[in-house]
């Protein structure tokens, strides 16, 4: 196989990354594969799940990311993969992965993926998608109920205490590293338009 092409995608939580996603897999098919950030949450069988369930997913520290950057640079270099599963509705790793094979363009996703500089250096594009925080948060309440079995006031707790002070010090910063910026997420057609035909000129 020729040069693999890896796509950064990067934004706060609920600020439609996975919409953006969804549209380029939709128009190139069988020659993108997307690994997201959250398969690469560390495990913590140690702890029982109420303590898991207190634990901050927004911090860098959250994610196994040495592997992930470890595990990229094997695709890039046209090897194979097992990327670790994550179950959302336990706040653990489960015993399966996924077996990845490499393809022209990899899309690597997660809120996080700008702010680490060995991550953000594999990337041959990076993009950051920017999405208004009312608007995030009143997405993330309605995916983590209908999705991940949460509360309402679970979700609205570890906003307060996680998601919006992490979003702040790190996801927001990491901002200027981005090379195209989308503004209003997966509603706007025509940035993700000009991001699409960047991608098939790149796969030409």
């Amino acid at each position: 196989m020729d040069s693999v092409y890896v796509v950064g995608i990067a934004g706060g939580s609920a600020s439609g990354k996975t919409t953006i996603v969804s549209r380029i897999k939709e128009a190139f098919g069988e020659d993108i594969v997307v690994i997201s950030h959250d398969s690469y949450y560390k495990a913590h069988d140690e702890l029982p799940f109420d303590e898991r369930s207190r634990l901050n997913y927004d911090h860098p520290n959250a994610f196994d990311t040495d592997r992930m950057i470890s595990d990229i640079k094997r695709l890039k270099n046209n090897e194979e993969i097992d990327v670790p599963v994550y179950d959302y509705t336990i706040h653990n790793r489960t015993d399966q992965t996924i077996h990845v094979v490499p393809k022209k363009v990899i899309i690597v996703e997660g809120i996080l993926i700008l702010e680490n500089a060995g991550l953000r250096n594999l990337m041959d594009i990076k993009v950051f998608v920017e999405t208004d925080a009312d608007e995030r948060l009143m997405r993330r309440i309605r995916r983590d109920v209908t999705e991940r079995g949460r509360s309402v006031e679970s979700i609205l707790t570890q906003y307060a205490e996680t998601v919006k002070p992490m979003h702040e010090q790190f996801v927001e910063p990491s901002k200027k590293y981005a090379d195209i910026i989308i503004p209003r997420g997966g509603e706007n057609l025509t940035g993700i338009n000009i991001l699409m035909e960047h991608l098939k000129n790149m796969l030409r």
